[in-house]
């Protein structure tokens, strides 16, 4: 197991697959980077070396009180690829993950990086206001933070079991498998940095850091994603990244890179290639 000590002392854990050009992953809320599996031993075997961390205060990484917020999780990703020394990467980020990514490149560029993927990605900003209309309302979020304080391993199986896979629709197929793997990882995850993570996924506005990218970048996301709605996130990050490529998948919910495995990885690897 690996791991790396960050400015401020926090350790996080990062797996290191394969040989090739580096691909890293960043992982969503309250997860870790086992949820990127699938893609990573489907990349590794293609010949590609395959990168993911656990964000500070999820899975195997430290679990500090402070930091818990998005200029720290691209400053963490940055001394990662910084300590590897990795270049021409490509960089993907699923829903909390996008935003890191695109963080990440909005305070430190893109030297090191020849491609970029936002998946199912909370950026721009979650958060309706003013100037983003078609944001969700702080209830949402507000209701997510009592539910993790009132009982959060329930709400970790409701949300794994409901509305992230898209379990709740008519006529789904469910996996038990899914959802005890989802529960499994938000448990590991400390409780005050899941908790302070919310107002970071949902609060941070990457309007700005969205037209700071300069390279090819993937938009994946689901018209059904009940989680992260592709009105206000794919769709609006599309408008605002150049040279960027929008693939809507048609009926698919928030967690795509698990339900729609087969097809994210055919047009992941075919973008990568391309």
């Amino acid at each position: 197991m690996a791991y790396f000590k960050t400015k401020d002392g926090t350790d996080i854990y990062y797996k290191d697959w394969g040989s090739g050009q580096p691909v890293v992953f960043c992982h969503g809320w309250p997860l870790n980077s086992d949820s990127w599996e699938s893609q990573m031993i489907f990349l590794a075997a293609q010949g590609y070396r395959c990168i993911a961390h656990d964000r500070r205060g999820h899975g195997r990484s430290s679990q500090p009180w402070q930091g818990n917020d998005m200029d720290h999780y691209a400053d963490d990703l940055h001394q990662l690829i910084e300590l590897l020394d990795l270049k021409n990467v490509i960089l993907f980020g699923f829903s909390t993950g996008g935003g890191e990514v695109a963080r990440y490149i909005g305070r430190h560029g893109s030297k090191r990086l020849a491609k970029a993927g936002l998946i199912s990605a909370v950026p721009p900003l979650m958060l309706k206001t003013d100037s983003n209309p078609g944001g969700l309302p702080m209830s949402v979020f507000d209701g997510i933070r009592a539910g993790s304080l009132a009982n959060r391993a329930q709400l970790y199986l409701d949300i794994a079991g409901g509305p992230f896979y898209g379990f709740n629709r008519p006529g789904a197929k469910v996996s038990q498998g899914l959802i005890y793997s989802w529960w499994a990882q938000g448990m590991q995850a400390g409780h005050k940095n899941t908790y302070d993570c919310i107002k970071a996924f949902s609060e941070t506005d990457f309007r700005e850091d969205l037209k700071k990218f300069n390279i090819p970048t993937l938009i994946v996301h689901g018209d059904d994603d009940q989680i992260v709605p592709i009105e206000a996130a794919g769709r609006a990050a599309a408008k605002l990244v150049k040279n960027s490529k929008l693939i809507e998948y048609a009926g698919a919910p928030h967690g795509l890179t698990d339900t729609h495995k087969e097809q994210f990885n055919k047009d992941m690897l075919a973008f990568i290639k391309a």
